[in-house]
């Protein structure tokens, strides 16, 4: 059963993309701007992003720092005053792999900014005027809110301290928005890849199970958007069986991953 209005028609509907100078979220872009969308794609890396323009014409640029709550304030006023938001996808990411062993607060907290902190600086701008704008004919809906998560945020992982955490949080937070907004018009999915080519999985010295593209990935997203998933995740060849190791109680779960990550 969907659980979201279906998001099949992208023609002059208008995309938020934060996160977008690569990896998923540059590609997910790409993708809508090939299917009609008015695309709007922000990251610090403003190089990154007038490329992207440069290849897709008619695409928006909008630099920014997720970190800095007032510029994500200032950047959503901006685009709620130019028009209807009908998606907002919220992909800004930051990894690097971590043990207790090794702690570093300062890249802890850094994760803890980006990938968590920067999302409710984005809703705390972004869920007042998605709100009150007119439901769409077509969809019903007065906006869609997607968060990407990672499997990686189902349970504790070795080498994942300080990504699997900021991750858990996402996959809370989305389901909380979903029972709060989804009577109030608005559209709250969560995406949850596996193991994705870009370049924060680039720096991962073991080899990764059933890792897929960008390109791919993206297909994957606009797939679920169109079933109406509340949940996206993909591979499956490899997110179910992440899924598998949700259920199991603390003692088989503990000696799984510990097999399975010293094979």
């Amino acid at each position: 059963m969907a659980l979201n209005p279906r998001m099949t028609d992208w023609q002059g509907r208008t995309v938020w993309l934060v996160g977008a100078s690569t990896g998923i979220g540059r590609a997910t872009a790409s993708a809508l701007h090939a299917r009609g969308a008015q695309v709007v794609v922000s990251a610090r890396n403003e190089a990154a992003l007038d490329a992207f323009v440069a290849a897709h014409p008619g695409a928006t640029a909008l630099p920014l720092d997720v970190t800095d709550a007032t510029a994500v304030a200032a950047a959503t006023r901006h685009l709620s005053g130019r028009g209807r938001l009908d998606c907002v996808l919220y992909c800004a990411g930051h990894y690097h792999a971590m043990s207790a062993t090794r702690m570093d607060l300062a890249d802890l907290l850094r994760h803890n900014q980006i990938n968590y902190l920067g999302a409710l600086y984005v809703l705390d701008a972004l869920v007042p005027p998605m709100l009150a704008q007119a439901l769409d004919a077509t969809t019903g809906q007065r906006g869609h809110i997607s968060l990407v998560g990672s499997v990686a945020g189902y349970r504790g992982l070795p080498q994942s301290l300080a990504y699997g955490p900021t991750k858990a949080a996402l996959i809370n937070l989305a389901e909380n928005l979903y029972l709060d907004l989804h009577s109030q018009g608005l559209g709250v999915s969560l995406i949850n890849p596996g193991f994705v080519a870009t370049p924060l999985t680039a720096q991962n010295a073991f080899k990764m199970p059933a890792l897929i593209s960008p390109e791919q990935a993206a297909q994957d997203i606009l797939q679920g958007w169109a079933r109406g998933d509340f949940e996206i995740h993909f591979p499956k060849r490899f997110t179910c069986w992440m899924k598998v190791l949700q259920l199991l109680p603390y003692t088989p779960f503990f000696a799984a991953t510990r097999r399975l990550t010293q094979a």
